[in-house]
């Protein structure tokens, strides 16, 4: 399994209801992109917030194996709600960190 991390800074102008949508958006790929298992997203609530470091959503995915992870990035409905993502976030792609874990 390939639990895939996505941590976010969004700016301070984006709403609860739009980053809720992004999240309901990449929820429903489970039923698009074989190999999901499952999806969970939402504010990050950490009491740490000294190493939060502007991070205060995230979401992550969790994938059957790498192939599945791989699909799911080259597909284009992934893509088009990761560009809006990335339209939303602090400085563009540098408000976005990727971490992928093998289980």
């Amino acid at each position: 399994m390939i639990r895939h991390f996505v941590l976010l800074r969004f700016r301070a102008d984006v709403s609860a209801e739009t980053k809720s949508g992004l999240y309901e958006e990449l929820d429903r790929l489970r039923d698009h992109v074989p190999g999901i298992v499952a999806f969970h997203g939402g504010s990050n609530v950490s009491v740490e917030t000294d190493l939060i470091r502007g991070n205060h959503d995230a979401f992550w995915v969790d994938f059957a194996d790498e192939n599945a992870r791989d699909g799911y990035l080259r597909d284009p409905k992934h893509e088009e709600i990761g560009a809006r993502i990335v339209a939303y976030t602090q400085g563009g792609i540098d408000g976005v960190t990727v971490v992928d874990l093998r289980f």
